[in-house]
């Protein structure tokens, strides 16, 4: 069960937007995720618990921040209910989406595992329900995802495999690359994994 920390921060002026600690592992049903986040100062700004089944889909997500909570799950679509600070006003949303994303580096997992691509494929298009810090405001968007490639790095714990995607924003046209190794995000835009007590976890091949 990998067990770690990310620092997390501004994709585009690098200002440090706090941490996340984080553990997560395959089971029986799929693929789970629980983390805190803390502010720079190290005051806590909320969590996240995603949980997958065996094909990706989420079949449970909450998300916590600011007082503002966010329950969903792959439904109809996805599926979701916001709750306001005070508790007294709930808005419910429904897109024909594939999934959710945000900033947390558990959906960008969520994502790769959703689609599965293999190395040199032609890119895949996939709309996302994005959440927004700090209100957990909610937007939704179009992607293209391709795995560039494959590489097995030798560690002491055996061979690793790091995939390489090039990920794009269709509205924009703006790309990245995501470097992930099996269940553990090593580096995206505004992500950097700091520490790792174990080896990512490997998925089971189909």
């Amino acid at each position: 069960m990998p067990r770690g920390r990310y620092s997390l921060h501004d994709p585009h002026d690098h200002t440090p937007l706090g941490e996340e600690h984080f553990q997560c592992a395959p089971g029986p049903s799929g693929w789970r995720y629980v983390s805190r986040i803390t502010t720079p100062s190290g005051d806590d700004a909320g969590s996240v618990d995603l949980a997958l089944d065996e094909l990706g889909r989420p079949i449970r997500l909450e998300l916590h921040a600011a007082s503002w909570q966010v329950r969903g799950a792959a439904l109809d679509g996805v599926t979701w209910v916001r709750t306001d600070p005070t508790g007294t006003h709930a808005t419910e949303g429904n897109v024909r989406a594939h999934a959710f994303t945000g900033t947390s580096p558990a959906f960008l997992i969520a994502t790769a595992r959703l689609l599965r691509l293999a190395p040199g494929s032609p890119a895949t298009r996939v709309r996302l329900v994005a959440f927004t810090d700090p209100v957990l405001a909610s937007r939704t968007l179009d992607q293209s995802w391709a795995l560039v490639k494959s590489e097995a790095h030798a560690t002491d714990n055996g061979a690793l495999v790091v995939d390489e995607y090039q990920v794009g924003a269709l509205d924009t046209g703006e790309q990245h690359t995501v470097h992930i190794a099996g269940d553990v995000v090593l580096s995206a835009p505004g992500i950097e994994l700091e520490e790792l007590e174990s080896p990512p976890s490997v998925f089971p091949t189909e």
